[in-house]
């Protein structure tokens, strides 16, 4: 398969974001999934072979899994007509979605002690304000599932806020629906990925409004949006990430300052996360990613 850095098609331009691209269809929206992989909101030159297919398959399957909980903006996965001649690039790439009203709000879900989660605690004993038990450690998981929202920058990173602060820019009904929604969607997918020797330690949804109605959008549970560690590792005491965490690892200890440019990632470090990223769809999904 290709490597897909970006695509440009024959229709307008909707936005191109750190890893997709979006054009206008016909009243909707057409999400094209790159290769692109970004940590600390910066892009990198190195695109990551067969991430996006990874990203969206991956997506689809959640979606359609945890429709019971919440409806999602999903329209289609095929490729459209008046696309055929791109197929080899868009295929598993795709996605064709209502257009919605985006809540800008990282809903983070986080049932394990982890990255900056994990940081916060070592300062104050709290996370996004929320008290949490003395003698936690990395890794270590919370007695319930927390909900700990974040803010959804254009730009720059994004900013931990404590719910109050969520309440204050949605309004307490949809705060506390999206609240609701998040724990209720992790835990299904925890309890399933478990199953399948998997730990979600943490991840991060997206709502929108489509015609009044509270839908998920973006990703879902993918190893860009959440990490994923393998339970057998955990048991003994060892955390091995499945997701993005290998690639910010690699760069924190470069030194990087985590603004642009991004530092060149070697063969080995490409190659690695490509691997992960396929088998983590493998063992979710029981499918291979090609």
């Amino acid at each position: 398969m290709k490597v897909l850095e970006s695509v440009n098609l024959p229709l307008p331009l909707f936005k191109r974001g750190k890893v997709r691209d979006i054009f206008e269809l016909n009243g909707d929206l057409l999400i094209v999934t790159t290769d692109r992989i970004s940590a600390f909101d910066v892009v990198f030159e190195d695109p990551i072979p067969y991430k996006g297919v990874v990203l969206n398959r991956l997506s689809l399957f959640w979606f359609d899994m945890l429709k019971d909980v919440v409806e999602n903006h999903v329209i289609s996965s095929e490729i459209p007509q008046e696309l055929s001649d791109f197929k080899d690039i868009l295929e598993g790439r795709v996605a064709v979605v209502k257009r919605a009203q985006v809540i800008p709000i990282e809903a983070v879900v986080r049932g394990y002690l982890a990255g900056s989660a994990y940081r916060e605690y070592k300062k104050t004993g709290r996370i996004c304000g929320i008290d949490l038990p003395e003698g936690l450690s990395m890794g270590s998981k919370l007695p319930d599932p927390i909900f700990t929202p974040s803010t959804k920058e254009e730009e720059g990173h994004d900013v931990n806020i404590t719910f109050e602060e969520m309440t204050k820019m949605v309004g307490e009904g949809v705060a506390e629906r999206i609240k609701e929604l998040s724990l209720a969607l992790y835990k299904k997918a925890h309890d399933y990925a478990l199953e399948r020797g998997i730990v979600i330690a943490d991840t991060k949804f997206e709502f929108g409004f489509v015609e009044g109605e509270l839908v998920l959008v973006d990703e879902v549970l993918t190893p860009d949006s959440s990490r994923f560690w393998i339970l057998s590792e955990l048991e003994k005491g060892k955390i091995v990430d499945m997701d993005k965490q290998f690639i910010r690892d690699f760069v924190e200890k470069l030194g990087w300052n985590k603004e642009p440019p991004a530092p060149k990632l070697p063969q080995w470090v490409v190659e690695e996360t490509s691997k992960r990223y396929r088998e983590i769809y493998r063992i979710l999904t029981g499918r291979e990613a090609l």
